[in-house]
């Protein structure tokens, strides 16, 4: 039996969706990575302010990219048994779930900023910074909730490269405006936080502005109409409840538990917060692949199983899993390579720069492990329908061993910095034991019916 598909067709499928998802995203992380590079040459301060507020916009995207993966699970079965007129419907649901979440953070952070900032530091400069950023950048919450489900809707039958396109565009305006506005060029005044925040708003503005464009008007698949949007199936809403919440529960429960260890390393100094949001960035830019591999990876096994293909699900598990190994290890090594040169790029203290690198270097043995358990938990079994899973799988590592471990490790035990960022990250590790059981006993495959 041979552990790799031969069939090229499921190559065919697979890498093209990798590559330009991965694309994507990574255009979607220099974003930030830009802001935090520009940030960082203008002021540590200012550096650590906004990466306070990055840490709500983290819980964002995880909740709405909560919604676009439950949506993925059931519309991608939905594209493979061409039934077009329910991946209309399970849009409109997605879209009305994803702007009241959106509607709703960008109520509590405008009008109570300090409040939220104090729940991650005490030092009051960097909450002054983060509120002067935090005030602008909000409302773009609901423009990119709206574009990132638009986005999970045409991903789901294979259109990925309009994801892209809009990506290039968005880190142009942001890298253009960041140039002017932080710093004062072209003319400009020089606004510092709050020049970074409003070129991070318009640049969501235009992108959402193209995808709109795109689904509405240029898409020949689904030819989704902004009236399929306000018509909610009662039967589609209840099959997308049971499939979808404990997707959106589970990236609403990564997401806080990600803000809650920003807040164990806020605590333990500004240091400690500048080196966690260099080492956070770039590890996002660097692990794109991976998460592109876990979007694929959904699409192709939910795909798989709505065309009645059930049998082909056993050798395209085995496939994907080499796949993602082979990933893990590349990443890591490039992580640990690039480290030195991207910190040069910023101007920070000797202890923050110290950090950082011991934090990169931690990241770069880890994510081999985030390579192989995240894509293959949250891309084959949710793929297969087995949405509960991953809920009670994260609830038991993150908010039951390290999160409790990490805060005893920083404010009782008063572990260093590293230590208590290796505690923190050892769940990615821990995972991967219960993802080659789960994973090779196949009884994730369900019916979503």
């Amino acid at each position: 039996m041979s552990i790799l598909v031969k069939e090229k067709s499921f190559y065919r499928t697979l890498f093209p969706l990798i590559a330009v998802i991965a694309l994507q995203n990574v255009i979607t992380f220099v974003v930030a990575l830009a802001d935090n590079v520009m940030l960082g040459m203008y002021s540590e301060t200012a550096l650590s302010g906004a990466a306070l507020v990055n840490q709500i916009q983290f819980l964002l995207q995880m909740v709405v990219g909560g919604i676009g993966e439950g949506m993925i699970v059931m519309t991608s079965r939905f594209w493979g048994a061409k039934d077009i007129s329910s991946i209309k419907k399970t849009t409109a649901i997605g879209m009305l779930l994803g702007i009241v979440i959106a509607a709703a953070m960008w109520a509590a952070v405008f009008f109570m900023p300090g409040e939220v900032l104090s729940l991650f530091t005490f030092e009051q400069a960097v909450i002054g910074e983060g509120t002067q950023y935090m005030q602008i950048v909000c409302f773009s919450y609901v423009f990119f909730t709206i574009n990132s489900i638009l986005l999970a809707s045409l991903r789901s039958v294979e259109t990925v490269k309009i994801g892209f396109a809009v990506s290039i565009i968005s880190l142009g305006v942001n890298i253009f405006l960041n140039y002017m506005l932080i710093f004062g060029n072209l003319g400009a005044p020089g606004l510092g936080s709050r020049g970074a925040a409003i070129a991070t708003l318009t640049a969501r503005i235009v992108e959402m502005g193209i995808t709109c464009i795109y689904a509405f008007r240029i898409d020949r698949k689904i030819r989704l109409k902004v009236r399929d949007l306000l018509r909610i199936s009662k039967g589609i809403f209840r099959q997308y409840i049971r499939v979808g919440t404990p997707v959106i529960v589970s990236g609403a429960m990564w997401g806080v538990a990600m803000a809650i260890q920003a807040a164990i390393l806020g605590h333990m100094g500004a240091a400690a917060i500048a080196a966690n949001s260099i080492a956070a960035a770039v590890f996002e830019v660097v692990t794109v692949v991976a998460y592109a591999s876990a979007s694929a990876a959904a699409v192709v096994i939910a795909k798989t199983l709505g065309e009645g293909k059930k049998e082909m699900v056993r050798p395209y598990t085995r496939t994907l899993q080499v796949i993602f190994l082979l990933i893990g290890a590349v990443t890591g090594l490039l992580l640990f390579l690039l480290k030195d040169a991207i910190v040069g790029l910023y101007s920070i203290t000797p202890e923050t720069k110290r950090l950082a690198l011991e934090f990169m270097t931690i990241l770069s043995v880890t994510v081999v492990g985030t390579a192989y358990q995240m894509p293959a938990l949250t891309g084959i079994v949710r793929g297969g329908g087995d949405t509960k899973f991953v809920m009670i799988n994260d609830l038991i590592f993150m908010w039951g061993i390290v999160l409790p471990i990490s805060a005893m490790a920083a404010f009782l035990w008063s572990w260093s910095p590293v230590l208590v960022f290796i505690c923190l990250k050892a769940d990615q590790i821990l995972k991967c034991f219960v993802a080659v059981i789960k994973v090779n006993r196949y009884r994730w495959v369900k019916q979503i019916d």
